[in-house]
């Protein structure tokens, strides 16, 4: 995979297979564009993972959890049906209450699309801004199991 895009920053990066599916695409055919939003929440969700955090035992202990405050995506390339999507993300910044990532979505080599998105963290019932609990911090800094030249991966 052509990573040219990502290189810079990928100290705290990970990247996630999608395969593509008939409900992901539109009448043409191709992956409807709103779907890229979901490709990007669930490589981050998997991110999260990776690193040892479970979003739902989180919210029990801490009463934390992650909203989507802001995105913005650029389409460069269409995604098809069976397509294996690679999303690659990573951290531009770390704040004590949010997370920007960069979110690239590439197949054998060509970007498809770019987004922005920043997260925030809230208390979960008032839905307040909440500082990002410390253990959360320590996992998103050290990143999931690195190897590959800094993008940890999975087996798709």
């Amino acid at each position: 995979m052509n990573m040219t895009t990502s290189q810079p920053g990928t100290e705290i990066g990970h990247s996630w297979g999608i395969r593509v599916y008939y409900e992901d695409t539109d009448a043409g055919g191709i992956v409807f564009y709103a779907n890229y939003l979901k490709f990007f929440e669930r490589a981050r969700t998997e991110w999260l993972r990776a690193c040892g955090i479970d979003q739902n035992r989180l919210a029990d202990e801490t009463g934390a959890i992650f909203i989507v405050r802001s995105t913005a995506v650029d389409y460069r390339a269409p995604a098809r049906l069976d397509d294996v999507v690679k999303v690659v993300s990573r951290i531009e910044r770390l704040g004590r209450a949010s997370v920007d990532f960069a979110q690239e979505a590439w197949r054998d080599g060509t970007l498809l699309a770019t987004g922005s998105i920043r997260v925030g963290c809230v208390e979960r019932t008032a839905l307040r801004p909440a500082a990002i609990p410390p253990q959360v911090l320590a996992a998103l800094r050290r990143g999931p199991g690195v190897r590959d030249g800094g993008v940890s991966t999975n087996a798709c």
